[in-house]
């Protein structure tokens, strides 16, 4: 599956089968429902998890949690938007 693919599933109301639950998170966050993505991400516990899980709580504004998930995977908040952020670990993720 390509990013394009991906995005013109977000119009199914059923999500595809992915061996990544991280690309499920993603996809119930492409479709709105924050709450079903970080139900998910919450329970991944690696750098990827904390990664999504600190994307989710940034998209929530709770900026003080998502820096701390944000360290938890190893990396720093983005200065760059959420779209582009969004998009950034959906090509990841498909790519790994």
């Amino acid at each position: 599956m390509d990013f394009s693919t991906f995005q013109t599933s977000l119009q199914s109301t059923t999500p595809p089968s992915f061996s990544n639950s991280l690309l499920l998170a993603l996809w119930h966050e492409g479709r709105g429902d924050w709450d079903a993505s970080h139900n998910i991400a919450q329970d991944v516990h690696s750098k990827e998890g904390s990664w999504v899980h600190a994307y989710l709580h940034r998209k929530e504004g709770d900026i003080w949690n998502a820096d701390y998930w944000y360290n938890r995977a190893g990396r720093k908040r983005p200065s760059y938007g959420l779209e582009q952020e969004w998009r950034e670990m959906v090509e990841w993720f498909l790519a790994h």
